[in-house]
């Protein structure tokens, strides 16, 4: 591969914006994706087998889009024990994760002796977007749907595209059932997208909309929020490695082809490194591992077009680099007496992978942490899937006659400079001391 680095200097930073996709739609997909979302709006059931005969080349009708409740216990059944075993591992993983997020409700007094807190609530019914097609996500499945359990969600719908044949990876299928998932639908696409958002004779529309797609999904996302919520828009994966002269090329090498290997062709790789003498090391060990990978001609497409790397010696400057790209992945390959340097200062991460064992693979399929992370730089303001995403905040107030009193004067001035006097008076008229009759 003809790969080359650049070092540090003054345009650095504008070179790496221009390189670093936009987060908005191109005018193509824009308009495409609204054609399909009034279609689908409008057309319901009918609209959504046309367009996945269009795209996905399946013919169906609208009872065979949901899965059969069969054909999920003979998926399930057809697990070999290993593949059991790790897909429990990871849920467990996940679960474990998750669960200590902390939400709970509580109560406190405020200043005035009134009670205050929040409550939570899991939303009602959620739809998950899982890809499909050539490489089935079945880790999506546990990053995404597990903490929806978690959560408590008490109804999850599941969309996944189908292949030509109409039909889904048993393997994915198989990952719903141990999940206890039930409502499963053929479609993919911003055909299956709406359907969330919108309903139609078969589906039934949801509160929010989660999970990961191509740019046609992302799109529809966008364009169906205030109708639904949406977790968040992530796009093609990226990772960066920050390596130091402890790092071992040939992990560094394995770690930029693990996410090169997604292939779309739009994923964005950096190589950040403080030794100059690594970076020919790296490419050798590129060179030698993609002759062993079964998706290497997409890999080197993916390395043409999205590579950057960068000759970076003083660890400031790494930290203010990695800062401004905000990846999605940032595996740490540094001696671990900088760890906490790099942990403390790197605020803008969607996943930190610490030290030289821990590998982006860990974090996609089994850790704990989901791996639906922002990617584009929308990590500098947001954060990966958690459990939060799931559940829905209510805030409690509980005033008695003594607290009633004691807000009366704030009340009354805010009143006044606001110039809202009903305000003022729904809470003044409750200064008196007769009760209140309750039938």
């Amino acid at each position: 591969m003809n790969l080359s680095f650049v070092e540090d200097n003054e345009s650095l930073l504008g070179r790496l914006k221009l390189f670093i996709p936009t987060a908005g739609s191109d005018e193509v997909v824009t308009n495409s994706v609204r054609k399909i979302l009034n279609e689908v709006r409008k057309g319901g059931d009918e609209a959504i087998l046309a367009k996945t005969l269009e795209f996905d080349g399946a013919s169906m009708t609208a009872e065979e889009m949901r899965v059969s409740a069969k054909v999920l216990q003979d998926c399930l059944a057809e697990l070999s024990s290993q593949e059991r075993v790790a897909l429990e591992d990871a849920i467990s993983n996940v679960t474990l994760f998750h669960e200590q997020s902390g939400l709970r409700d509580w109560t406190k007094p405020n200043h005035h002796g009134g009670i205050v807190g929040e409550r939570y609530y899991p939303i009602n019914r959620v739809g998950i977007y899982i890809p499909g097609g050539q490489v089935p996500l079945v880790s999506t499945v546990v990053m995404t749907v597990t903490l929806a359990k978690v959560a408590g969600v008490p109804e999850i719908a599941v969309v996944t595209p189908p292949n030509k044949s109409g039909n889904i990876s048993s393997h994915l299928l198989a990952a719903l059932q141990l999940l206890g998932v039930e409502e499963i639908y053929k479609i993919g696409g911003a055909q299956a997208v709406a359907a969330l958002a919108y309903g139609s004779q078969t589906i039934s529309p949801v509160d929010k909309v989660f999970g990961p797609g191509n740019a046609y999904v992302n799109e529809a996302k966008r364009q169906v929020f205030g109708e639904v919520g949406i977790d968040l828009l992530p796009g093609p994966s990226e990772i960066m490695v920050i390596a130091d002269k402890s790092a071992s090329p040939q992990r560094v090498a394995a770690a930029l082809l693990a996410q090169a290997e997604h292939g779309s062709g739009k994923e964005k790789i950096y190589f950040l490194f403080q030794d100059k003498d690594i970076f020919p090391k790296v490419l050798q060990e590129m060179d030698s591992q993609l002759t062993h990978l079964s998706h290497a001609p997409s890999i080197r497409n993916v390395l043409e077009r999205g590579f950057f790397a960068v000759y970076l010696p003083k660890r400031e400057r790494l930290v203010e680099v990695a800062n401004f790209i905000a990846p999605e992945h940032l595996e740490l390959q540094v001696c671990s007496n900088d760890f906490e340097f790099f942990l403390s200062r790197i605020t803008t991460a969607g996943a930190f992978l610490v030290g030289h064992e821990t590998a982006t693979s860990v974090g996609d399929f089994a850790a704990g942490p989901s791996h639906v992370l922002p990617t584009g730089r929308s990590s500098r303001f947001s954060s990966g899937l958690r459990l939060q995403d799931f559940l829905r905040r209510s805030s409690v107030i509980r005033y008695d006659s003594e607290s009633c009193h004691k807000a009366a004067p704030v009340i009354e001035q805010f009143s006044s400079m606001e110039k809202l006097d009903g305000h003022g008076n729904a809470h003044m008229l409750r200064l008196s001391d007769k009760p209140v009759i309750t039938q």
